[in-house]
Parts: C-alpha cells; structure tokens; sequence
C-alpha cells in the first residue's frame, strides 16, 4: 500500500477579503479535486485574507498510481484561472517506509 499527499499554497483573487468571498473560492476547488476519489480540505491559512493550503490525499496499491492521482491534482488546480499556485509540496510513502 502507497499513501500520498500534497499541499497546493494557492494565492486568490484581490475580492477575496473576507472569509464569505474566500469561500467562495475555496469550496469550488475542493468539490472538483474530489473527482479524483482523494481526500482534500483545506489544511491552512484559514484566517489569512487572499491565501489558502488545500491539502490532497491518495492511497493505491501502486506507487505509479498515487503519482498519477496528485500530478491529475495539481495540474487541475494550476489550471484554474481564478487562483494562482504559488507552491506544491508533495511524499509518497510506501511498505518500506516506518
């Protein structure tokens, strides 16, 4: 068994000032990521105007699958023309990992 994650730093839209319109951004992206049958929330900068951490996890029996699910991931939150992602951080962990 394979888990991953990654973390998207995401940079909204200058309206986004208060936490009503920051949702407004946020919930879209989340609902879309979970196509990909992963586990996705925001993780970070909750109370931070204008930023956010959104946060993706995959487990697979395959390695090569979990890299495919978090490259599909990252490439779909890069595409999204309202937010800019400033930062990906991602680890794979395996069986031989402790």
């Amino acid at each position: 068994m394979f888990t991953g994650c990654a973390e998207f730093d995401l940079l909204l839209p200058p309206d986004s000032r208060s936490l009503k319109a920051k949702r407004s951004y946020v919930r879209p992206i989340v609902a879309s990521l979970r196509k990909y049958e992963v586990a996705v929330a925001e993780v970070g900068d909750q109370d931070v105007h204008g930023r956010t951490t959104i946060g993706v996890a995959a487990v697979a029996s395959e390695n090569r699958h979990v890299r495919e699910l978090l490259d599909a991931c990252e490439h779909h939150v890069a595409g999204r023309p309202e937010v800019e992602l400033l930062s990906v951080r991602r680890r794979v962990f395996g069986p031989e990992d402790e």
